[in-house]
């Protein structure tokens, strides 16, 4: 426990986590030869890379990765994607996030695809505080927990000369 940090996964726990999802997101869409995995920036897309290397390595799954860039200051939806809408359309999405606070960010994520057909949206997150404001729903979850609304998550991976870990603080 470095100052007020309280370790709550190390990196070898991140990893299960991220493997379990993986299974479950194959066990999901076992008829599917294609799936999209759009990571909301830059944390949630750098899970979806995670999961993307577990996927490609457990099945035959076409992985696409899309990046979601949204602008959290505002109030109204501002996204901007990596990918034409052509490259989603009528596909599975999964859409990833690291932690899941009150909703907004995943909201907005899902927003993107509101005027696009899809087969099936799907989210996923490594944490999920329990705090939501917005009707949003987790497909798949590396850990559920309560906390207190002053309380902070803090998703620390693939950061340069630090161990991936999630602290509460």
């Amino acid at each position: 426990m470095a100052g007020s940090q309280l370790l709550i996964l190390d990196k070898k726990q991140i990893q299960q986590k991220i493997n379990r999802i993986a299974y479950q997101i194959l066990e999901d869409n076992l008829t599917e030869k294609e799936i999209v995995l759009a990571g909301i920036w830059d944390r949630g897309y750098k899970l979806a890379l995670r999961l993307k290397k577990v996927l490609t390595k457990i099945s035959d799954l076409k992985v696409t990765m899309l990046k979601i860039e949204l602008d959290r200051k505002n109030s109204k939806l501002v996204a901007n994607t990596d990918l034409e809408e052509t490259q989603w359309k009528n596909k599975v999405i999964i859409l990833v996030d690291d932690v899941l606070n009150s909703g907004k960010t995943l909201a907005y994520g899902l927003g993107v695809f509101l005027n696009t057909p899809h087969k099936k949206i799907r989210t996923v997150v490594l944490v999920d505080r329990s705090h939501k404001i917005f009707p949003i729903a987790t497909d798949f979850v590396g850990l559920k927990m309560a906390t207190v609304l002053k309380e902070h998550v803090d998703v620390i991976m693939d950061v340069e000369g630090e161990e991936d870990r999630v602290y509460l603080s």
